[in-house]
């Protein structure tokens, strides 16, 4: 049985967000959890709050116990791109990309 917890349109790139995902992938949910929380990485909070998130839904939808549970699935998508125009000399404009990205974690319960 798995659990899916899914944030979308958080502001960061995602080739930022895979970096911190990378760490958690296939580990148990307290690990994990803890591994983000004392992550300098600006990434580390919406990860960290999808996978509470994942894990609170194991729990209360699927009667899952929270000790068993690891990080079966995470991924980071690309979401939409917000385009700012940002001010050049001689009268150009460059134009801004600023990245969102959509997290999905996937938790499942470890076979006893």
């Amino acid at each position: 049985m798995e659990a899916k917890a899914v944030a979308k349109y958080i502001r960061i790139s995602p080739n930022k967000a895979r970096q911190v995902v990378d760490l958690i992938r296939g580990k148990d949910a307290n690990e994990a959890l803890a591994i983000l929380r004392f992550m300098p990485k600006r990434a580390a909070a919406p990860v960290e709050k999808c996978l509470k998130s994942a894990i609170a839904n194991a729990e209360h939808n699927y009667d899952m116990d929270a000790d068993n549970l690891y990080v079966a699935k995470v991924c980071v998508d690309q979401g939409p791109t917000l385009k700012r125009y940002k001010p050049r000399a001689m009268g150009r404009a460059d134009l801004m990309r600023r990245r969102t990205s959509h997290i999905t974690v996937v938790v499942s319960e470890k076979e006893v």
